[in-house]
């Protein structure tokens, strides 16, 4: 109703506008403070029509949403779900069932939060320094990298009484000490070169490496203890789960929290009970991950409604009409079109890449 009343005000807009600048119908017996702004000139038969089908388009949505809320109540009255949400604290974790307020799981352990922190220190110096690299007569980085190092230094500090395991501080230790040496380097010379930030780089990569494996290792451990636990609850409940969970492109690929249910789902939920949710920001709020989700499944009954196949409404509807028409018009240009394979609707493939290409695929496999 609101996106109709809009589309009617700037109708109104429009024509009153049009009334301006055109010969305008039956205000002659109008009074003067009127007279300006009524008026009508009739739009031309084919922009009207246009007009009144784009509208059917337009009045879907509020006609999608209200019925939004009913499949909602509906899949949550006869459905567990799952929802796997990023957050900068490891993740967040919803468990909905039928009758029963949402259950938030525990949080990962905090030392997860510390080792991501000291990996980050690094990456944020880089970001100080590298717009300013070779160039001495710059000096805006200096000011922000004093704050950083006095901010790195009283994180050394304390880092004996951070919360962590005995044998990860001095490796912890090795990572603030040399951000801190990098930085005082560069201060003291009043330019930041690239030999040095190339040494720097280099130092604190095996450091890195190690930091990022545990806190890698905090989460997953964590993120199977919840479903261990969630799975045993559910029982014969849990093979009629649904679960999702959100990614931005650069986490698409071995997400954690997608990898640790896939564990638990198993092969045939992919794309079916279990999906990956791309996103354009880092953090997603329940409410759209529930709105995502029961969209999805409830569009699965209008491709087999109206199609004849569940999963079609997974895919891009036009696309495979797209796909032969690229192909047609890439032959009539006499060049040869570059597609990938088609893939079948309900397709149970890992939704990011599971194939292809050559060369490193983990940190351990880079020197």
């Amino acid at each position: 109703m609101n996106r109709t009343l809009a589309w009617l005000a700037a109708g109104l807009v429009a024509t009153a506008c049009a009334a301006g600048s055109a010969s305008a119908q039956g205000t002659a017996n109008l009074p003067d403070y009127l007279k300006a702004i009524s008026g009508t000139t009739a739009p031309a038969p084919v922009d009207l029509a246009t007009r009144n089908v784009l509208q059917l388009n337009v009045s879907m949505f509020g006609l999608y949403d209200n019925a939004g809320k009913v499949f909602r109540k509906n899949i949550l009255d006869r459905h567990p779900l799952i929802l796997a949400l990023f957050s900068g604290a490891g993740g967040r974790m919803i468990l909905y069932r039928p009758g029963q307020p949402p259950v938030d799981a525990p949080s990962v352990p905090r030392v997860y939060q510390v080792m991501k922190s000291l990996g980050h220190s690094t990456m944020a110096i880089s970001e100080v320094v590298m717009p300013y690299l070779e160039n001495a007569s710059d000096k805006s980085w200096v000011a922000p990298m004093r704050a950083y190092l006095s901010e790195m230094k009283s994180a050394l500090e304390g880092i004996d009484q951070a919360d962590m395991p005995a044998d990860w501080r001095p490796n912890s230790r090795t990572i603030l000490e040399n951000n801190i040496a990098f930085m005082e380097e560069c201060l003291a010379r009043g330019v930041i070169t690239f030999d040095a930030l190339q040494a720097f780089a280099k130092k604190q990569g095996a450091p890195l490496k190690l930091a990022i494996n545990w806190a890698a290792s905090t989460q997953v451990k964590h993120w199977m203890g919840v479903m261990d636990k969630w799975k045993a609850e559910l029982g014969p409940d849990f093979d009629k789960t649904f679960a999702a969970s959100n990614t931005i492109y650069v986490a698409r690929q071995n997400n954690v929290l997608f990898s640790v249910l896939a564990q638990y789902f198993g092969p045939e939920a992919i794309n079916d009970r279990l999906m990956l949710i791309e996103t354009v920001s880092f953090t997603t709020t329940p409410e759209d991950m529930l709105t995502s989700l029961v969209r999805i499944i409830s569009d699965r009954s209008v491709g087999s409604l109206f199609f004849n196949s569940n999963y079609l409404m997974d895919y891009e509807l036009m696309g495979g009409d797209a796909r032969k028409t690229i192909i047609s018009e890439m032959k009539a240009r006499v060049k040869e079109p570059f597609l990938p394979p088609a893939v079948p609707f309900g397709s149970r493939q890992w939704p990011t890449l599971i194939s292809g290409g050559s060369g490193p695929a983990s940190l351990d496999e880079l020197n």
